[in-house]
């Protein structure tokens, strides 16, 4: 059996700007880019259609938006910027240590995570006092390219650890994302039913179906 959780709101909670349109804006500005007068609505605008299910990169939104008020600027210089913006302080939710551990004592553990900030999910854990030498592997949505519930992201997280989706078991906060894992063929635990402090007693009891 492997284990994958999610990241935001089940292991960590990360604090998130309260306008991520300024957040960015600012960061832009720290790097000399002239951020133009209508910024806060047209970060808003669909630049891209994306198809249901897959991840758009923040920062190449941010690059497009730029572009289309004919403002050019290099792709690392808007990654930095976007992952600036949103690397807000992190807390380790009570329970997240002992339970990575339990779940590491019955087979490979990941991280599954929606997010659209490339590096945010590596750095979070990083900054987190989850013992990152756990993880076996850890599949951002933006760099598998799906996002939960699109059953392609448990498969990614699934061939990532090297198991079959069917003795995947993943845990997470969110009913309708995470949830989307029994879609996949795998196993979901909510934390809306079981707390992270229950969750051996739940995996064993997984094991032994």
């Amino acid at each position: 059996m492997a284990v994958s959780f999610d990241l935001f709101g089940t292991l960590v909670a990360v604090e998130r700007p309260a306008d991520p349109a300024d957040a960015v804006a600012r960061e832009l500005r720290d790097r000399d880019v002239a951020v133009p007068g209508d910024w806060g609505s047209a970060y808003r605008e669909p630049q891209v259609a994306v198809d249901p299910g897959r991840e758009a990169a923040l920062p190449d939104h941010v690059r497009a938006v730029l572009a289309s008020r004919g403002i050019e600027v290099e792709a690392a210089l808007a990654e930095s910027a976007v992952r600036a913006a949103f690397d807000g302080a992190v807390t380790t939710r009570d329970g997240a240590r002992a339970a990575v551990a339990a779940a590491a004592e019955r087979g490979p553990v990941g991280v599954l995570s929606n997010c659209s900030v490339p590096g945010l999910v590596e750095r979070s854990l990083d900054r987190s006092a989850v013992d990152v030498d756990r993880f076996d592997a850890v599949v951002a949505s933006v760099d598998c390219g799906w996002r939960k519930p699109d059953p392609r992201a448990f498969e990614a997280v699934a061939s990532a650890l090297d198991v079959p989706i069917e003795r995947l078991v993943h845990v997470g906060d969110d009913p309708e994302t995470d949830g989307g894992a029994d879609d996949a063929g795998a196993t979901s635990v909510s934390l809306s039913a079981v707390s992270l402090a229950d969750l051996p007693a739940e995996l064993e009891a997984i094991e032994c179906r």
